[in-house]
């Protein structure tokens, strides 16, 4: 049974050519879904795979010879490229080093990010790894200083029907519910989030996306891995930073956009295809503040199992 996506519901295809293939098995090796095995010292497509190919194109990836073409769950030949050389790849220290000069930028130049930069950042993004391909990701581009502050006005305009969620008397009402953790979270945190997006709203000023000039919205469908957009968003946000470009990524947005008829609504309106249990949005802009110093952070624990 092959493996559902929100884009496909189909097994992949796998042809080998006999005549091409020596037989080193390593397209084996790397196939965990059983749909290739050995027989007479070749490489055959099996009939008792595990799901059906998830149309990965790990073995046609590694197969010296060329012998195996994948077809089917948006993967063919055509897709396949020569990776670029080892020399060629940034070194441990350059990749730290961008990691390290990256900070959170809230403060953007009056200036648009170029198509070209766009283009490039959603490349970088699309090679990200995902839980299951094909990659049921989608983005939302909010390309435009006044879209993003539109899109913010009507997100401020949905909350303010939602204000009863953080009341006093709903809160206190769901903590049994909820837990202290979670009781203290929208009390200390959701609470003054959404008074202040809403308040500065008002006033004309954009708290939900600090006026930038382009914001990128990963999200899935029902059917997506749910690290998958978060992982998508963090290759962006990564080679935006390599592109000089400020980011910032926004966690007060999409929880509040996922359950009801008015989140529905909401969702509908600006284009946002699905649901999605995890989502991000990046905020994206040519950097008004250069900072001089870093900070250095850490995990809240690293245990090594004996």
């Amino acid at each position: 049974m092959p493996i559902p996506t929100s884009r496909t519901k189909e097994a992949g295809r796998i042809t080998i050519d006999p005549e091409k293939c020596n037989g080193c098995g390593l397209c084996v090796d790397v196939c965990k879904d059983f749909s290739i095995i050995m027989k007479d010292g070749k490489a055959v497509v099996s009939d008792q795979p595990l799901f059906g190919c998830i149309g990965c194109g790990h073995c046609m990836a590694i197969c010296p010879k060329g012998a195996i073409k994948i077809e089917g769950r948006f993967t063919s030949p055509e897709d396949l490229f020569p990776l670029p050389d080892r020399a060629d790849m940034a070194s441990y220290d350059a990749l730290l080093k961008l990691f390290q000069r990256r900070r959170s930028i809230r403060e953007f130049k009056d200036k648009p990010v170029e198509q070209e930069l766009i283009d490039k950042i959603i490349a970088a993004a699309s090679t990200a790894p995902m839980g299951l391909p094909p990659s049921d990701v989608s983005i939302l581009v909010i390309n435009g200083k006044e879209k993003v502050f539109q899109f913010s006005k009507d997100y401020c305009e949905y909350l303010e029907s939602l204000k009863w969620m953080v009341s006093g008397w709903f809160l206190t009402l769901m903590r049994p519910f909820w837990g202290k953790a979670n009781s203290e979270m929208f009390r200390d945190f959701i609470r003054p989030l959404i008074n202040t997006y809403t308040a500065y709203m008002k006033k004309g000023e954009n708290y939900v996306m600090y006026d930038a000039p382009l914001a990128l919205y990963f999200y899935g469908s029902p059917y997506t891995d749910p690290a998958d957009p978060i992982i998508a968003a963090t290759y962006a946000m990564t080679a935006a930073e390599s592109l000089g470009l400020g980011t910032c990524m926004l966690g007060g947005i999409h929880l509040f956009i996922q359950s009801g008829r008015a989140a529905r609504k909401f969702r509908k309106q600006q284009g946002i295809r699905t649901k999605s249990r995890e989502g991000l949005f990046l905020i994206i802009g040519h950097p008004r503040v250069k900072y001089q110093h870093g900070i250095r952070r850490s995990f809240a624990n690293v245990d090594f199992l004996n």
